[in-house]
């Protein structure tokens, strides 16, 4: 006797069928980051009292961008980097409104993901061996000169200037196509799922692979912890 089975990743219990495109590892990720980016920020200007938080928030980052970053690779379809980076030309035909249609990131937008990463991945680095001249630094200033982190430092600080105008213009990009072009961007990136009619059947994915990202993460944050404990203690030279 024949029988009709639905995908598991179709959903019609709220309205018309879904189909899952964001596994949520990424989803957890892309909110993670932006908590810990504000925490980063709100606590760099409270004041050196907390500077403990700022470095638990750029620990953070470090270990999310460094999990993202290998996502790109072995994580679900449209997380991976392959399938949704494309060359020069792609974008331009993109911006001419000649684009293909896509599931995951569109051209455009896949070359936010990688300038935010590697910003955001500069910032957390650098952080490790900044100091703030007075009686803060990064768990790696002990294993640099002085000058040398002053160097590093400057470089923390306009990093975070170009990271700045990064996120800004992300979330005009976010309103203009919410606002502008109807297409509901934010909501996915909640919830996972895109309306079934923009999303073909082979195109959806069968489940998160949490496990995977689950050890990736316990894996990244244990190595960050050796290497912050093995670090040697110093001493702010103020020169």
């Amino acid at each position: 006797m024949a029988t009709s089975t639905k995908s598991t990743n179709d959903s019609r219990a709220d309205g018309p069928a879904t189909r899952l495109v964001w596994d949520w590892p990424l989803r957890l990720t892309h909110w993670l980051l932006v908590a810990c980016v504000a925490g980063s920020w709100t606590t760099h200007y409270a004041g050196t009292a907390w500077f403990a938080w700022h470095a638990r928030c750029g620990y953070a980052v470090l270990v999310l961008v460094a999990f993202r970053l290998t996502w790109g690779f072995v994580g679900t379809r449209h997380a991976r980097f392959a399938s949704f980076l494309r060359g020069p030309r792609r974008v331009r035909a993109y911006l001419r409104g000649g684009g293909e249609r896509t599931t995951g990131h569109n051209p455009l937008g896949a070359l936010s993901v990688v300038a935010m990463l590697v910003a955001l991945l500069v910032q957390a680095t650098t952080g490790l061996f900044a100091n703030d001249a007075i009686a803060s630094s990064g768990p790696f200033y002990g294993w640099i000169a002085p000058p040398t982190s002053n160097r590093i430092t400057s470089l923390h600080h306009l990093n975070s200037d170009g990271l700045l105008v990064l996120l800004v213009l992300h979330v005009l990009a976010v309103l203009w196509y919410t606002l502008a072009r109807g297409q509901p961007i934010v909501r996915p990136m909640i919830s996972g799922r895109k309306a079934a009619s923009e999303v073909r059947p082979d195109e959806s994915i069968e489940s998160s692979r949490g496990w995977l990202a689950v050890a990736i993460v316990a894996v990244l944050a244990g190595l960050l912890a050796l290497a912050v404990r093995a670090a040697p203690e110093a001493v702010i030279a103020l020169y």
